[in-house]
């Protein structure tokens, strides 16, 4: 039993198309899902009250130390009502996000995700 870690956004269409992705370029058996909408802009952001929350979050789901893949995704989406900038922010913000929770956690491999307007996943970075 594998598990990995993933930073997504709550909007319930990107879910389902961002699990089975990652079970299968990954061979994770699960996916402990943190959402807030719009991940990536909080991510990238400056408040760094909200990034706490969310590493604690992460702190939690490592804790599986030989049955986790120590992978954390990040993903983001188009047409986020969390977020609403455009595709080529989203994946900016997706890359920063990366390099932040890479400084943050540098034992942890990160895997930037992007999902396009046709809920399709391509992985956008790996630190």
């Amino acid at each position: 039993m594998k598990f990995a870690t993933c930073l997504n956004c709550m909007d319930g269409r990107v879910q389902l198309p961002v699990i089975y992705w990652i079970k299968e370029n990954y061979a994770a058996d699960y996916v402990d899902m943190i959402a807030e909408p719009g991940m990536d802009g909080i991510l990238a952001g400056e408040n760094h009250k909200d990034i706490e929350s969310i590493l604690k979050k992460i702190d939690i789901s490592l804790k599986r130390p030989n049955l986790h893949l120590n992978i954390i995704f990040v993903a983001g989406h188009h047409d986020c009502l969390g977020n609403p900038v455009d595709d080529e922010t989203h994946k900016r913000q997706i890359y920063i996000a990366a390099e932040k929770l890479k400084n943050l956690r540098p034992s942890v491999k990160i895997v930037g995700l992007w999902v396009s307007d046709e809920w399709k996943v391509e992985k956008i970075t790996e630190k």
